[in-house]
């Protein structure tokens, strides 16, 4: 966390997903950058907005072992890659879903969960 990152992660404490949209080629992207990776605008042009916290499973991975901590005791656990409603890709992990119940294209939401005290963190679950 930096002071540039600092409304997404105040966000995420809040459950709520932002992302940065470009105002000159206007598209979205995430992880958060100053600047807009597609067309290079500076981040004058570039904003925060709410996401919609809808995705679509793209792909994902079953982690059965994870010797570092916190991952240890969540194993197994899905990380996946999800395509937000917005139109980025964004890497996660998908909760409250049995493994064998994946699917590519499955509808999620965003949750978020405390990863530290004041720290959340984007998860998504099935709708």
């Amino acid at each position: 966390m930096d002071e540039f990152t600092r409304p997404y992660w105040d966000a995420a404490a809040e459950g709520r997903l932002l992302l940065r949209r470009c105002g000159e080629c206007g598209r979205a992207h995430h992880y958060p950058r100053e600047f807009c990776p597609f067309c290079w605008a500076g981040e004058d042009r570039v904003t925060w907005e709410a996401a919609s916290g809808r995705a679509t499973l793209y792909t994902w991975s079953v982690i059965h072992r994870n010797d570092l901590p916190p991952f240890g005791a969540r194993v197994p656990y899905a990380a996946a890659v999800v395509d937000l409603a917005e139109g980025p890709r964004m890497m996660t992990e998908v909760v409250e879903c049995a493994p064998a119940d994946l699917r590519i294209g499955m509808p999620l939401e965003a949750t978020f969960r405390e990863a530290a005290p004041g720290i959340a963190v984007a998860v998504f679950r099935p709708v």
